[in-house]
């Protein structure tokens, strides 16, 4: 939340979905004199694509941003964002490129991206290269074109784009923005499910539109991801990071900004030197 709290473009309201959680991670915002700022309860857990068509339900702005608490966005992020969907009224959805951070706040890498509309879509059955947290759209776009629910297991955000990029135009800011919190243990053990899941809607999507080539490649590549997500693990990298060289001075960057939001710089890892 401290880094919504500190963005350099400040017009924006901030909806906390707690989705039944029972840490007490929101208990002490509850206290925060920002009128900006209200958190949504039921005591529930009903998911996050569910959570999200509640949030798009109470926002009032002209855009619609997501991230997930762990998550940190760079102070510019909105700005940069805004800034693009307001030069280009036919953009729908703009994402950023980012860094993807461990449990301990290092960097491990950057996050897949792609830049424009026709790359991001140019190989549906793989996959679209737009990663969720960093996402801004237009409110009313999400609203004609909400998550689904029930949702496919932990790829809401790959069915949406995928039921909507034949009319719809996507983007990313050619910048990194955000840093995307990657639970190595947990997230390796999931992600089968995701791929299989995956596989599965593409499958109905393909085949619902009798696109034998896409729901062949579609098939092919679930083992294909499979193998390739054991071959990283097995080599001791994440299966969630496409490239591991990040330059110094993103990673003197990372540092400040994480200083500035939790008052530490993050511990030095080997391939900081």
């Amino acid at each position: 939340m401290a880094s919504i709290v500190q963005q350099t473009f400040t017009d924006w309201e901030l909806l906390l979905m707690d989705d039944g959680s029972d840490d007490g991670a929101l208990d002490s915002v509850e206290n925060l004199a920002d009128p900006r700022i209200r958190i949504l309860r039921d005591g529930k857990k009903r998911g996050i694509a569910v959570r999200l068509n509640q949030a798009l339900d109470l926002a009032c702005g002209q855009y619609f941003a997501r991230m997930d608490a762990d998550d940190v966005s760079f102070p510019d992020r909105f700005a940069k964002q805004v800034e693009v969907l307001q030069a280009d009224g036919a953009l729908d959805l703009v994402a950023t490129r980012a860094i993807v951070i461990d449990e301990e706040h290092r960097i491990t890498g950057t996050c897949q991206s792609a830049i424009s509309h026709e790359a991001i879509c140019a190989r549906p059955w793989l996959g679209f290269p737009l990663p969720h947290p960093t996402w801004m759209g237009r409110t009313a776009w999400f609203r004609a074109h909400r998550y689904a629910t029930p949702a496919p297991y932990l790829c809401e955000d790959q069915e949406l784009l995928l039921r909507t990029h034949a009319h719809s135009k996507f983007g990313t800011v050619d910048e990194l923005l955000f840093a995307y919190r990657i639970q190595t243990t947990k997230d390796r053990r999931i992600l089968p499910k995701i791929r299989r899941a995956t596989a599965q809607y593409q499958l109905r999507y393909f085949l619902g539109r009798e696109q034998w080539y896409c729901a062949a490649l579609a098939l092919l590549a679930w083992p294909a991801n499979n193998a390739n997500d054991w071959r990283k693990t097995m080599s001791r990298r994440s299966p969630f990071v496409n490239t591991y060289d990040v330059a110094p001075r993103v990673r003197q960057q990372w540092a400040d900004i994480l200083d500035a939001v939790t008052g530490s710089a993050p511990p030095r890892s080997v391939s900081d030197g």
